[in-house]
């Protein structure tokens, strides 16, 4: 007897429909046999799959057993197969009666089977949910433990279900599983964050540098001596990014499932991404990649924040493959088993010594480097990576004066809100195509960046004397346009492009 079950597949963040076709033929040895481009952990659901229909009181079927994952030429990776197979068994060996089912034609089967029967926590759930969606389902079956994550989405009955025991039992209709409520996710709500810009003494020109980058998705990167407060203004660089919006969310959310990142019972990702590899992470750490490819920390920092510090100590060629990402806000890995694109929408953050031991131009302590080892530090980061970066800015070391007085600081709340403010105004400017300023294109600059004629005598004398190239160009006509957005002013002043400038001479010289 021949019977299909529905289930997905994840290619990449996305899923993709999958039909499990299981034959048991009245004649020939027994076997079981499971064809369709499988992976090694699909090829041992055969013994998990034997073990939890035996263990769940169910006969499995002393007959040759064909299961087909079609399309056929997909490839299949993981154990989330496990349901789909040991459901379509019991069905085509008649233990199920097929006129009871779930039937193919309306439901998505998904979940990984321990020895006993139980089901285990399973990756890529949200895809799965958003498949179903896409594609008209009515119905999809999950374990219990993932119920959180396919909740968000509207118009599907989500039966999540602690056991295949369980799921014959509702399908024989000996009892009742109840569809799981669409869960309420409030994204306005107020986050906790350890650190706060009001713990900060000084440094309040990189306090505005920092709210400017926040505003427009700025790339950022901070130069001063150790103990400075680089990696302190960093961690606190999260407290004044907006919250979140359901769809930014969303995608976050799907990466984090695929990448087995999402806590259990967690809904959705409601904070923005804060990732801060170690400088020894590889190429494929940051990008993404592996024998199964997976997404990378650039793609972890979808739509929050990659902080790298030290930045001269991550190897240049990892830092000269974050080129590409930094311009299209994805990246395409390509490798023998296939090719994938993963989105890569972050705002790099990354700070730096002046010198290998941090006291070049100290006024206090002198720097114990050669010439040539500070050129050789400097070489580490290429012109081009540093053309991709819109702020550029010197954070001296805190008098010792300010760091014992009692001076209250801006918390970030309040520079959240005005934070915010500017997002809302390019929102509405660009009507939702895209969310800020950093994402214009060259028609999107011409179009939203006027520039008054006193901005742009500044603008032509900045291109010859700081030797400006065209990104670089386009680079401070964005970071000048938020600037104005912070300012609430319609048109891009002087004092705007000025501001804008500041933040590249030093970069540029």
């Amino acid at each position: 007897m021949l019977a299909k079950i529905l289930t997905g597949a994840n290619i990449g963040i996305d899923c993709v429909p999958v039909t499990i076709e299981v034959d048991i033929a009245s004649s020939g040895l027994p076997s079981f046999t499971i064809v369709g481009l499988a992976d090694r952990a699909v090829e041992e659901s055969k013994d998990r799959v034997r073990s939890a229909i035996r263990n769940c009181g169910a006969t499995f079927p002393s007959r040759k057993i064909t299961v087909n994952l079609a399309p056929a030429d997909l490839p299949k990776e993981g154990p989330a197969y496990d349901l789909p197979i040991a459901l379509g068994i019991l069905l085509a060996s008649g233990q199920i009666p097929q006129n009871i089912v779930v039937n193919s034609e309306n439901s998505l089967v998904y979940g990984e089977l321990s020895l006993d029967g139980k089901l285990r926590r399973t990756n890529g759930i949200l895809s799965l949910a958003i498949l179903a969606k896409k594609e008209s389902l009515k119905r999809i079956i999950i374990p219990q433990n993932n119920a959180a994550e396919a909740s968000i989405i509207d118009g599907l009955e989500i039966l999540a279900v602690d056991s295949l025991k369980d799921l014959m039992k509702f399908l024989l209709g000996q009892t009742e599983i109840k569809p799981v409520r669409k869960k309420d996710i409030n994204l306005a709500e107020d986050l906790a964050y350890e650190y706060d810009f009001s713990q900060i003494k000084g440094q309040e020109q990189a306090k505005r540098a920092l709210e400017i980058a926040a505003a427009g998705a700025h790339n950022i990167l901070l130069k001063g001596p150790p103990g400075a407060g680089k990696t302190m203004l960093a961690r606190s660089f999260p407290s004044i990014l907006p919250p979140l919006t359901l769809d930014e969310a969303i995608d976050v959310t799907k990466i984090y499932s695929v990448a087995g990142l999402l806590e259990s019972g967690k809904a959705l990702v409601i904070q923005r991404p804060f990732r801060s590899p170690h400088h020894s992470a590889s190429a494929v750490g940051l990008l993404g990649g592996g024998n199964t490819i997976r997404p990378g920390e650039i793609s972890l920092s979808h739509r929050g924040v990659l902080f790298l510090d030290e930045l001269p100590e991550f190897p240049r060629y990892v830092l000269e493959s974050l080129r590409q990402p930094l311009e299209d806000r994805k990246i395409t890995v390509s490798r023998a088993s296939g090719t994938l694109t993963f989105p890569a929408q972050f705002i790099l953050l990354a700070a730096q010594n002046p010198c290998p031991c941090g006291f070049l131009g100290d006024k206090k302590r002198n720097c114990s480097c050669m010439p040539g080892q500070i050129a050789k530090y400097r070489r580490k980061i290429s012109g081009p990576l540093l053309d991709r970066i819109d702020i550029y800015l010197e954070v001296p070391a805190v008098e010792i004066e300010k760091l014992s007085l009692e001076i209250s600081s801006e918390d970030s709340k309040t520079i959240r809100k005005r934070v915010i403010k500017a997002r809302e105004l390019q929102k509405n400017r660009f009507n939702g195509r895209i969310l800020t300023n950093t994402e214009m294109s060259n028609a999107d600059i011409k179009q939203f960046c006027s520039v008054t004629e006193e901005g742009l005598e500044l603008l032509k004398m900045a291109i010859s004397s700081l030797n400006l190239s065209a990104r670089g160009y386009h680079r401070v006509l964005k970071l000048a346009r938020t600037i104005a957005d912070l300012a609430e002013s319609e048109n891009i002043l002087i004092e705007h492009i000025a501001e804008g400038l500041q933040y590249r001479a030093r970069e540029e010289s």
